[in-house]
């Protein structure tokens, strides 16, 4: 019989925010975190200024899910064995003669420590959220780039500027001091870039705080951000809504770290404070680790094993670390389960596009739609093989859902008007390997 999950047996409620509580509007956002990085490239390590023009149909390069081999810069979308299902050098595809050519029987050597889920790696990095998806379109027009000035067997050394753009554009100081080009745009137009806040949502929040669940935000993002953020997604008085913030959590350290390495600090003016020996009191604190916010919920609950949920939209750095490190439950939001609802608007070109602004015309591709380039996040065929049909296989992504996730769905809204108490069928509780996704398996495996 399979087992159930519900809201109302758990004790504390937790949330990332950027992509889960917050929702941003993708297109926008997608575009300005790629000039972010690539005006910093241009201007400060002398990158050419064609990374800027970005055509619209650039934008099916972006798919979840895809590892960069950072020894020869191929992008690779793997099944859920490791096998290379699809791979590209640059943006350009590559055949699957030539995949066999460079990847013997499709072989990728890196997975066995890939797919053990190692997030910090001078071999590879995985693509696996909204935020991620604009620099990999960046990197791999870098490789063209570079690709039309030297020898491809020449090695590529712009792994290191691009984690450079990174930092300068998000260290902690970067919205205090309007630093990069990120902050600044973030600051001047928030509407531009960030959706309120469904009333559903707000009020399905207020329902689990005066059900006496203990509700938490747990974010990467600084606090300064996270309280734009949360002011225009939620309104000034946010703060009520939730018993403890920790903001600069520095995922998926804050859950794989021990309480030495990583301690929580308070915060005065948006600036962090001492460090903590332990955590003793709800309110709002900077970096810290699961194990002390463990310790504190169960004093807030009076139970020895309180039991914890956590969204979030990023593999990495919520779904599997909050599984595997802390044994929570955990919700992913995965929005390419809204496919079937995109209809794609028809490109047109009243004039040419040199002659348009910056942003017009040059929107990205709705963030859940299927890229042509890569195909779908959940699965695909395996051709090219010697002595071997075409076969239709899930892909290493899509087995993480279900192994670390404890349900997926498209968006917090999709759960708003259920019951608290509604009973969800887990992943791990059913041979069926779409038991967990609700309210309905993705079309591809129908």
């Amino acid at each position: 019989m399979a087992q159930l999950f519900s809201l109302g047996c758990c004790d504390a409620v937790g949330f990332d925010l950027d992509h889960t509580l917050c929702r941003y509007r993708c297109p926008e956002a997608a575009r300005l975190i790629y000039d972010s990085f690539a005006h910093y490239l241009i201007t400060k390590k002398g990158y050419d200024e064609e990374l800027l023009t970005v055509a619209p149909e650039s934008w099916d390069f972006c798919c979840k899910g895809l590892a960069l081999d950072l020894e020869d810069r191929n992008f690779l979308k793997l099944a859920e064995d490791g096998t290379i299902l699809r791979a590209s050098h640059g943006t350009k595809s590559l055949t699957p003669e030539e995949i066999l050519e460079i990847y013997v029987k499709r072989e990728w050597k890196h997975f066995k420590t890939f797919s053990g889920m190692v997030s910090h790696s001078a071999k590879y990095y995985c693509f696996d959220n909204y935020f991620d998806l604009p620099g990999a379109l960046l990197c791999a027009r870098i490789v063209d780039c570079l690709d039309q000035v030297r020898n491809r067997q020449t090695k590529y050394d712009f792994w290191k500027d691009v984690v450079a753009a990174v930092q300068y554009n998000y260290k902690t100081s970067a919205f205090k001091e309007n630093c990069g080009t990120y902050f600044p745009e973030m600051k001047n137009d928030p509407a531009k870039y960030i959706q309120s806040c469904p009333k559903s949502v707000k009020k399905w929040l207020w329902q689990m705080k005066n059900a006496g669940k203990v509700l938490l935000l747990i974010t990467s993002s600084h606090s300064d951000y996270c309280r734009l953020l949360c002011e225009h997604i939620l309104g000034n008085d946010f703060a009520e809504l939730f018993d403890i913030v920790i903001t600069n959590a520095l995922k998926h350290g804050f859950f794989s770290h021990t309480p030495n390495e990583r301690p929580f600090r308070t915060l005065e003016n948006n600036e962090e404070q001492e460090a903590l020996s332990s955590l003793d009191k709800p309110g709002w604190y900077s970096q810290g680790n699961a194990t002390h916010l463990y310790e504190l919920l169960k004093k807030m609950t009076g139970k020895a094993e309180p039991k914890v949920v956590y969204f979030g939209d990023s593999m990495h750095s919520d779904i599997f670390p909050a599984h595997h490190y802390s044994n929570w439950e955990t919700i992913f939001i995965l929005e390419e389960l809204k496919e079937d609802e995109v209809i794609m608007p028809v490109e047109t070109e009243s004039e040419p596009v040199e002659k348009k602004g910056k942003y017009e015309g040059h929107h990205p591709k709705a963030p859940y739609s299927v890229s042509k380039q890569w195909g779908s996040f959940f699965t695909d065929s395996i051709s090219g093989l010697e002595n071997a049909e075409e076969t239709l296989t899930n892909t290493w992504s899509c087995k993480c859902v279900s192994a670390y996730s404890t349900i997926a769905i498209p968006s917090s809204e999709a759960i708003t008007d259920l019951p608290l108490d509604y009973n969800f069928t887990l992943f791990s509780s059913s041979s069926s390997e779409t038991a967990g996704y609700y309210p309905m398996p993705p079309r591809h495996y129908n």
